[in-house]
């Protein structure tokens, strides 16, 4: 029986030893070949989804957004497989590009200079928009070699459209009269509350914003297919096209379908290539700036607010925390190895106080020799540009909106509002102007000369702050302020920027005025550093642990309702609701269609 035991207990025992051997390897095998990129790969992407700028160390933030595709992502991983002789292709879906002007121009950039390398990039669509304009989607296919457009597609290139609402109409029917002042005439973030249609000087400057993003997307489909500028705009006066249309008009290289497309590349590619998407290349090839010099990456986006930078997760919206921003460059300040700052912001503004303490961190890291460079995403306006301004150099791609340097303010008098509801104020107070900021009465002719006073005040400190950044006399600051917005284009024609481009400019620009030699190599270190997981967070919030049923289920239902609640944000937006009420801001600002 002894004999029996102890030869079971080694059988167990040899059995036991051969699973723990056996699952070993089939960890490490399946480690191998997770981690591991095809020495022939074709990346494959898709550029209809949305980008992002990046995600905030917020717990709701982190779930709603965990699968949205990040810029910075985007062009890195381009850069990388560009370098990487393993890749030997891009295959990409082109057909709606849920991105701003800029962004385009940002991932359009990052194409151009993978082509470059000489590796060959082929986009395709199902169609260039549907029932709806596809004037973006179709400017970003032209970075690529060719374009293939199924059969059953379109190519809805019909020039630009920008339109406004005005509730003018709707504030009079609730009773509620905006009372509301700005500097200057182009400052029109009020003109939603107080006009019925454009102003001359809101039209003259949406108009040349307009034009400006209409001749760089001409002048770039002109150059990629071929055509004379005067041939490309009398194409799109023809659009849109119909597949057979877009084939004969050259706008397109083939119909075929998504099978087809991807055995045409395939093909080109040669034997053995195998497919891989852009985001897990990167996660297995790392990012190209990993070793190096440290260049510090700081984020400011979103509407500018006093306190930490937030997501909304009606709206869908980030904010620009001042709390947040300003620790980022304390950090970075302090760090010894930070040799320059990247300052990426898109921002239509807000709070003057939140920016003006995010212009003095700016201002504190020149003075202790670290160089600041402000990379501009898709707008970089009022306060935006206010915290842009004292960089040592400023980079605008030629879509970005920026400038509105001007300011405004007032409030909504709705005591009509109230009295066509039935309810009733009355109130008594202390001093002279405590009904100042009152919604129930209007100001007083005092307050008003005071109101008037404070205005002036955040003009002149801005434009003051403007001429002194950007080295430029105040007279001419004066000219292009006016609260007028103006594309990278022409506000580097103004003086406002230095040069245009995305990352891989603004990195240059860093080295260069770190010393560091162009061609070595960097690391980018971005601050604040990230903290807990947000697995850990939201946990934390809802006191559950990790197997908790309900805590999973509370995460999805909480996913789920503000997936639901999020669409409704554009109408919410149209009648005024959740608009950044800041003296330095300005409205939401649609792509041009």
């Amino acid at each position: 029986m002894k004999h029996i035991l102890v030869g079971g207990l080694a059988i167990i025992g040899g059995l036991a030893i051969l699973v723990v051997v056996v699952g070993l390897g089939v960890g490490v095998v399946y480690w191998i070949s997770k981690g591991r990129v095809p020495a022939k790969t074709i990346l494959e992407a898709d550029f209809e989804r949305g980008l992002i700028e990046y995600v905030p160390d917020d717990p709701v933030a982190q779930v709603m957004l965990a699968k949205t595709p990040i810029v910075r992502d985007r062009v890195e991983a381009l850069k990388r497989a560009s370098e990487d002789d393993r890749v030997v292709a891009l295959v990409a879906r082109v057909g709606v590009a849920e991105m701003g002007l800029a962004q385009i121009q940002e991932v359009r950039d990052a194409i151009l200079a993978f082509r470059s390398k000489g590796k060959p990039a082929i986009a395709y669509a199902e169609t260039f928009g549907e029932a709806g304009p596809g004037n973006g989607a179709y400017y970003l296919a032209t970075a690529f070699d060719a374009i293939y457009l199924h059969p059953s597609g379109d190519v809805n290139l019909t020039g630009l459209i920008s339109e406004h609402p005005f509730i003018r109409g709707t504030l009079e029917k609730l009773g509620i009269t905006p009372h509301m002042d700005h500097r200057r005439e182009y400052k029109t973030f009020m003109n939603l509350f107080t006009e019925r249609k454009y102003t001359e000087p809101h039209r003259e400057a949406t108009l040349k914003v307009m034009e400006s993003h209409f001749g760089q997307m001409v002048q770039g489909i002109a150059a990629a297919r071929g055509l004379s500028a005067e041939k490309a705009r009398v194409l799109i006066d023809r659009g849109p096209f119909l597949g057979p249309e877009a084939m004969e008009a050259k706008l397109v290289d083939g119909l075929g379908y998504r099978d087809e497309v991807y055995a045409k590349v395939k093909e080109k590619a040669g034997a053995g290539a195998k497919l891989l998407y852009l985001s897990t290349y990167l996660e297995r090839a790392g990012r190209p700036y990993t070793k190096g010099s440290t260049i510090a990456l700081i984020y400011g986006v979103g509407g500018v607010q006093r306190g930490k930078s937030e997501y909304n997760p009606v709206f869908g919206g980030l904010t620009m925390g001042s709390d947040s921003v300003t620790t980022a460059f304390r950090e970075a300040i302090e760090d010894k190895n930070v040799k320059a700052i990247v300052f990426r912001v898109d921002s239509p503004g807000g709070s003057y106080v939140a920016s003006d303490a995010m212009w003095r961190e700016v201002v504190r890291a020149k003075q202790v020799g670290k160089p600041v460079i402000v990379s501009m995403g898709n707008l970089a306006t009022s306060g935006g540009y206010f915290v842009s301004m004292a960089a040592d150099k400023i980079v605008a791609q030629p879509a970005t909106i920026t400038g509105s340097i001007g300011v405004l303010g007032g409030k909504m008098l709705t005591a009509g509002f109230w009295e066509k509801a039935g309810l009733s104020w009355d109130e008594v107070h202390t001093s002279a102007n405590a009904t100042m900021w009152t919604g129930t009465q209007d100001y007083t002719p005092e307050q008003w000369s005071r109101f008037q006073d404070g205005l002036d005040r955040v003009y002149d400190d801005f434009t003051s702050k403007v001429a002194q950044g950007r080295n430029l006399p105040k007279e001419k600051v004066l000219e292009v302020a006016k609260g007028r917005i103006w594309t990278g284009e022409d506000a580097k024609a103004l003086g406002l920027v230095d040069e245009l481009g995305g990352f891989p400019e603004a990195l240059r620009l860093a080295k260069e005025a770190a010393g560091i030699p162009e061609d070595a190599d960097i690391r980018m270190k971005v601050f604040p550093a990230e903290k807990t997981s947000v697995r850990r967070v939201l946990e934390k919030l809802l006191d559950r642990g990790e197997d908790s049923s309900e805590g999973q289920a509370a995460i999805v239902a909480l996913t789920r309702t503000l997936q639901i609640v999020q669409p409704l944000a554009p109408l919410a937006r149209a009648l005024g609701f959740g608009l950044d009420s800041g003296a330095l801001a300005v409205p939401p600002l649609e792509p041009p269609r």
